[in-house]
């Protein structure tokens, strides 16, 4: 049933009963405000939270102007992984697949074939056991694993979904570390955002996270990966399509709480909501309302890069332990540093991160961000590269499904199975 006109102007007469607060325009003004006073550095309780690598500035560049300028990489490798999504069965499995797959322009179908699977599996049953050993396929094309998860019922599902991409992609990257020759573009964070943030969650996670050895070697697996790409001179990238942090905003509200800072009630749920605000050129134009926003879609806008210290960033910053992990170099060479660009076209965001070894270079710094600037402009969205990457790692519904029978004939068993399921088809994920 849809709702019929006069249900749908009830539930619309809701919004007239709720104070938003300040306005758009009063929002934008202290988006400035924290911009120019707040981020050079953004320190609390005697601690650098934030700062800028370089000089801070808001920059712009035309879209068609930066698409028709010259490469700055020759070749770019992207890499992604896909899983079917944690699945339980009714003999207390949980189960995630994850597989990743390696891009690169010019095309190389060689490295197109190569694949890296990996079965995290989760159990009750203490006398379960997994061969955990590495076994190929597809003509030594191919590598596969199975990884038991130690028993944690309440957190099941997100701890093999996590193992199981983070294990497939950092082993696949770094078993093609050397097919890459000028620029690795990682689909989603430079380190394990997601592993690294159970820390913050629940006591059991965090636990496990500095008990367990599974989630330490997927960590050392991203910092091997640093430091060979810098060993080797060649700088990689994470491209962060739906970034969702809130260092910036919560660090505001906590000074704005501890330290009595006057004026910086902030009102954006997360970071990228500030950025949007900070970044978003236009004007306000009369209306027969009054006054509207008009934005200005013919140019990408950008920060410059900054160095991060807070939130799930802290472990590899210089003051940060990496869960144990062992440092061969300067702790400083392993720090986050991003800037943020914003699309007026689609009105998205995308934040982009690389290790402070290759940013801390003014003329690497420059050619990493024409690079991105370029691939977006010309894909309108996220570059090609990890596009490419995606759709050589995605594992699509049928194949989901498919998979997931094919599990239960090997477990002899089926599918825990929800109302939601049988309400709104066995496709859902």
């Amino acid at each position: 049933m849809t709702l019929d006109p006069v249900h749908f102007d009830g539930i619309a007469r809701l919004a007239r009963r709720i104070d938003h607060g300040a306005d758009e325009r009063d929002h934008r003004e202290f988006a400035e405000t924290v911009w120019e006073s707040f981020l050079d550095p953004l320190a609390y309780d005697g601690r650098t939270i934030l700062e800028p690598v370089g000089e801070q500035r808001k920059r712009l560049v035309g879209c068609e102007d930066v698409a028709l300028c010259e490469r700055p990489f020759p070749t770019q490798h992207g890499l992604d992984a896909g899983t079917i999504n944690p699945t339980t069965f009714k003999n207390g499995l949980v189960i995630d697949i994850a597989q990743a797959a390696m891009s690169t322009t010019p095309s190389d179908l060689d490295l197109h074939r190569s694949r890296t699977v990996v079965a995290t599996v989760h159990s009750n049953d203490e006398t379960a056991r997994v061969d955990d050993r590495w076994d190929t396929f597809d003509e030594g094309y191919s590598r596969s694993r199975a990884v038991k998860v130690p028993p944690l019922p309440r957190f099941a599902e997100g701890v093999v979904h996590a193992l199981a991409l983070y294990l497939a992609e950092s082993e696949h990257a770094r078993e093609h570390a050397d097919d890459v020759s000028d620029l690795l573009v990682l689909d989603g964070p430079l380190y394990p955002r997601g592993l690294l943030r159970w820390a913050d969650q629940h006591p059991d996670l965090a636990d496990f996270l500095l008990e367990d050895p599974r989630p330490e070697t997927v960590l050392e697996n991203y910092v091997r990966l640093v430091e060979h790409f810098c060993e080797r001179d060649v700088p990689l990238i994470g491209f962060v399509k739906n970034p969702a942090t809130r260092v910036i905003t919560r660090t505001l509200k906590r000074k704005k709480r501890t330290e009595g800072d006057v004026g910086i009630d902030v009102p954006w749920a997360d970071d990228s909501a500030m950025f949007t605000r900070i970044l978003e050129c236009g004007e306000y134009v009369d209306d027969v309302d009054g006054e509207r926003w008009e934005r200005d879609t013919s140019a990408l806008t950008y920060t410059n890069w900054f160095r991060s210290r807070g939130g799930v960033d802290r472990p590899l910053s210089v003051e940060g332990d990496a869960l144990g992990v062992e440092r061969k170099r300067d702790l400083e060479d392993y720090e986050v540093t991003f800037f943020v660009l914003y699309d007026p076209r689609d009105d998205l965001l995308y934040r982009v991160e690389a290790p402070y070894a290759f940013t801390r270079d003014p003329e690497t710094r420059e050619r990493l961000t024409t690079s991105v600037l370029q691939s977006v402009a010309i894909a309108h969205g996220p570059p090609t590269i990890i596009e490419k990457a995606d759709e050589l790692a995605r594992i699509s519904n049928p194949e989901k499904r498919s998979l997931r029978e094919s599990l239960e004939d090997s477990f002899d068993t089926t599918r825990d199975r929800t109302y939601d399921n049988h309400r709104w088809g066995e496709d859902l994920v």
